[in-house]
């Protein structure tokens, strides 16, 4: 990912923070020399200093086949235009601001037939991460029915290898020109646009201090 000094960050606590607000992420790998992507939901844990993306795609997508490769998962979060008469310089162009994470890494698959104490885990993990109360009645369902539907996916544990953050909040900008921006998406009816300036207006206030 293209991250100019101004944008990167790499403190781990706040990428992950990040991620697991934005879990529902893009997962990319090469299948024959062309690009493959698909949307998923994600578990995202910490197990000491490692962290781990666990999901799991339905058996029928081709990627679910390229699981033994580098893939590379993307979470982005809110996004917003920045009109350049924000900005005190009239000769300015527009941007946009937004905040992106790229994690690499080699997944292990789990399948039911090899490691159903993993499959059965890997389900658990994700139930208690997007609907905890629906456990009970997961495990009330006939045993028959969720192999079924445990047979139909291919799960996997992605180890990350490395971990890119890049915050785009104008920070290459003057602290006026933060300050006008932020405030001014603060004031906007798009939701993204306000979540945009409530990053811009922590980041500044983290940067007082």
């Amino acid at each position: 990912m293209y991250r100019p000094i101004a944008f990167q960050e790499d403190n781990v606590d706040k990428l992950i923070a990040f991620m697991r607000a934005n879990s529902f992420a893009t997962l990319v790998s090469i299948i024959d020399g062309v690009p493959y992507a698909s949307h998923v939901p994600l578990v995202i844990v910490m197990q000491g200093d490692a962290v781990k993306l666990i999901g799991h795609l339905a058996k029928q997508n081709p990627q679910s086949q390229a699981l033994g490769t580098e893939l590379l998962v993307i979470f982005t979060g809110a996004h917003a235009y920045i009109s350049p008469t924000l900005y005190e310089k009239y000769e300015s162009v527009p941007t946009w601001n937004y905040i992106a994470v790229h994690a690499y890494g080699i997944p292990k698959v789990i399948m039911l037939n090899e490691s159903p104490e993993s499959m059965n885990q890997m389900i658990n993990d994700m139930i208690d991460t997007y609907e905890a109360n629906y456990k009970s009645h997961w495990h009330s369902l006939s045993e028959g029915f969720r192999e079924g539907m445990m047979n139909g996916i291919v799960g996997f544990e992605i180890t990350v290898t490395r971990l890119e953050g890049k915050y785009k909040l104008s920070q290459n900008r003057s602290q006026v020109e933060q300050q006008n921006v932020s405030s001014t998406l603060l004031q906007s009816s798009d939701p993204a646009a306000r979540g945009v300036g409530i990053e811009m207006k922590q980041n500044l206030e983290s940067n007082e201090y």
